[in-house]
C-alpha cells in the first residue's frame, strides 16, 4: 500500500468523522463530540434506566387461569395472540438490522438502535417462554411459531409487514429524493403501523384479559414491553420530525397520502386478525368495539406524524384509560431495589393508545 492510499478504500469519501450533515446524508459519522442530536443519547440513556429481565415474570397463576378459568373462545383469542408474538419481533428486529440502522446517520442514533435491538431480542425471549409456558406440546408450539405460513390473518400482517421491508432492502445509501422518501415511509410504517398499531393492538387484548382477572403474568410481562415499544416509536417519531426539519421537501402531498393509505391497509390487516381472534365470541369484547379501538390508535399515530386524523374515533375501553399505574409503581420499586437502576423524570402514557 502506498502512501497515497485510503486506509478504507471501499468506505465512502463522506464517512469520516464530521459535524455537520443530514440525518438521513450517506456516510458514516463517527463524531459524538460536539453532539448534534442529544435527543437520541437522552433516549439510550434513559432506555438503559429501563432495563428488566424475562425471568422476573411470574406465569405461575396464568397456566391455572388457562386450564379453569378461560372459555374456548378465550383460549383461542391467547393461542392466535401468542402465535402472533412468536414471530412479530423478529420481524421488527430484521427491520431494524437490514435496513434502519445504516441508514439513520448519527451515532448517538445508532447507539439507541443498538439498545432497540437488544430491547427487541429481549421481547422474543419473553414470548418464547410464554409460548413454552401455555403451550407444553412440541406439536403445538411448533404450529404457532409456523403461523406466518399457516394462520391466514397473521399471513397477511406478515405480508404487510414484508411489503415495507422490502421496499428498501436494496438500498445501500440514500443519494436520491424517492430513495429517502422509502425509507421514511419504512421507518413509519414499523413505528406507527407494526409497533403502534399492531402491538398495541396486542396490548389492548392481553389488559382486556387482565381486566376480567385473567393472565397477570402475561400483563405484567406486557407492561414492560409496551414501555419499551412506546420508546421505539418515541425514538422513529423524534427521527422523522429531525428530517422534517431538516429537509421539509420530503414531506408533500403525495408522502402524505402514502401514509394515510399505508395506515387504513394497517387498520385492514388488524380488523381481519380481530375477526379471526373474536371470531367464537369472547365475552366482553367485540369485533367493532376492536374496529373503533384500532381506528383511535390509527388517528393518534397520524396527530403524532403531524397529519390530520383520519378517522374520528374515541377509545371504547375504560380499562386501558388506567392500565399501569398500580403496575408502575411496581415497576419502579423492583429497579431500585432489584437493580440500583431508576428511572428519573415525568413518564407519560398520553398519545399511546
Amino acid at each position: 500500500m502506498t502512501a497515497a492510499q485510503p486506509l478504507h478504500p471501499a468506505m465512502p469519501s463522506n464517512a469520516t468523522p464530521k459535524t455537520g450533515g443530514r440525518l438521513l446524508d450517506p456516510g458514516l459519522n463517527l463524531t459524538l463530540r460536539p453532539m448534534q442530536y442529544p435527543a437520541f443519547f437522552e433516549m439510550y440513556r434513559n432506555a438503559i434506566k429501563n432495563t428488566w429481565t424475562v425471568e422476573e415474570v411470574d406465569f405461575s397463576t396464568d397456566v391455572g387461569d388457562l386450564r379453569s378459568k378461560m372459555s374456548a373462545a378465550d383460549r383461542h383469542l391467547i393461542q392466535r395472540l401468542v402465535a402472533f408474538f412468536a414471530t412479530g419481533d423478529s420481524i421488527v428486529s430484521n427491520n431494524l438490522v437490514l435496513n434502519l440502522y445504516k441508514h439513520v446517520n448519527a451515532p448517538e442514533a445508532r447507539m439507541y438502535l443498538s439498545r432497540q435491538l437488544y430491547e427487541e431480542a429481549l421481547h422474543v425471549q419473553f414470548y418464547l417462554t410464554l409460548l413454552d409456558t401455555y403451550v407444553p406440546d412440541p406439536a403445538e408450539r411448533a404450529k404457532a411459531f409456523a403461523a406466518i405460513d399457516n394462520i391466514p390473518s397473521i399471513q397477511e400482517k406478515a405480508a404487510f409487514c414484508f411489503k415495507w421491508m422490502d421496499s428498501v432492502h436494496q438500498l445501500d445509501r440514500l443519494e436520491t429524493r424517492e430513495q429517502r422518501r422509502a425509507f421514511l415511509l419504512n421507518l413509519i410504517c414499523f413505528a406507527a403501523c407494526i409497533e403502534g398499531l399492531f402491538f398495541f393492538a396486542a396490548f389492548a387484548y392481553v389488559y382486556f384479559l387482565r381486566s376480567r382477572g385473567l393472565l397477570h403474568g402475561l400483563a405484567g410481562g406486557t407492561n414492560w414491553v409496551f414501555r419499551d415499544e412506546s420508546a421505539h416509536m418515541a425514538f422513529a417519531f423524534e427521527v422523522v420530525k429531525c428530517v422534517r426539519r431538516e429537509e421539509p421537501g420530503l414531506f408533500d402531498a403525495q408522502m402524505e397520502r402514502d401514509v394515510v393509505t399505508m395506515m387504513e391497509e394497517a387498520v385492514a390487516c388488524e380488523l381481519r386478525f380481530a375477526e379471526d381472534l373474536l371470531g367464537g365470541g369472547v365475552a366482553g369484547l367485540s369485533v367493532n368495539e376492536m374496529r373503533q379501538y384500532l381506528e383511535y390508535v390509527a388517528d393518534q399515530r397520524l396527530g403524532m406524524l403531524e397529519l390530520p386524523k383520519r378517522y374520528g374515533a374515541k377509545n371504547p375501553f375504560g380499562f386501558m384509560d388506567l392500565q399501569d399505574v398500580q403496575e408502575l409503581a411496581n415497576f419502579f420499586e423492583r429497579r431500585v431495589s432489584a437493580y440500583q437502576v431508576g428511572v428519573v423524570g415525568e413518564v407519560t402514557f398520553d398519545a399511546a393508545f
